[in-house]
């Protein structure tokens, strides 16, 4: 785990143990609402591939070798490209033309096919979606990742949204909206959905926009990896690790 990462308390299982006695009660009425990528995916095949892709077309062996656990500092391209074998000076010397590379590709149905579950999330949707509370995705993904993004979640088994259904996958219209500014619009429509239970997000801006739009909602910090942004996560927030109770 990383350094500016929040703590995990050792009994951080009972919030979500809470979680799901509170949906019980809820039904249909209640609203658990989960953010996508770190919260619910984890990302780092994503971007091995791409990694291994940028190798393939420079002509470099080491890059072309590159694994999901070469990403150990979160989304750290230069640290990935350092840990696959390449010097700091050569990691540097490529970064920006590995970045344009990586945005090309990582924000698009094609790669975020390659995404997996965080440990225990399959599982825990479904006992929501058991209790008839209602699951839904709120990420800063934008349309055009809609295909890709359904495909992940069938593959990693976890429960599918459907046009005006229990389980809903709400987006950002297009790429260029800013993800933060695009959440904060989503907290409206929620609000038309039913009551917000919980609220599961990586970002720690995000997670306290959460905490304040909704205050007598769970809101629940996964301590995975973030945007590197200095928020301090309101004291509110519980951080978990994982899903697996």
């Amino acid at each position: 785990m990383r350094d500016y990462l929040p703590r995990v308390a050792v009994d951080w299982h009972l919030t979500l143990e809470r979680i799901l006695a509170i949906a019980q009660k809820s039904g249909p009425s209640g609203l658990l609402v989960f953010d996508l990528d770190s919260t619910i995916f984890d990302n780092r095949p994503r971007q091995a591939r791409i990694v291994r892709e940028f190798g393939a077309a420079k002509g470099l062996p080491q890059l072309q070798r590159c694994q999901s656990w070469h990403f150990v500092s979160g989304w750290d391209l230069r640290g990935a490209t350092t840990a696959c074998g390449l010097t700091e000076k050569e990691s540097n010397a490529l970064y920006a033309e590995l970045k344009l590379f990586w945005q090309d590709r990582f924000f698009t149905s094609e790669y975020c096919k390659d995404d997996i579950e965080i440990v225990g999330a399959p599982r825990y949707l479904h006992a929501l979606d058991y209790l008839k509370a209602r699951v839904i995705y709120v990420t800063g993904r934008h349309e055009g990742m809609r295909t890709g993004t359904e495909a992940c979640l069938e593959r990693c088994r976890m429960p599918m949204p459907s046009v005006g259904g229990q389980v809903q996958l709400l987006m950002k219209p297009v790429q260029r909206d800013d993800d933060d500014a695009y959440k904060r619009e989503a907290h409206e429509q929620l609000e038309t959905m039913g009551t917000v239970l919980a609220a599961f997000d990586n970002e720690p801006m995000h997670i306290n926009d959460y905490a304040a739009k909704f205050p007598e909602a769970i809101p629940v910090h996964l301590a995975t990896d973030h945007s590197d942004r200095p928020v301090e996560l309101d004291g509110r927030c519980v951080s978990i690790p994982h899903f697996a109770t």
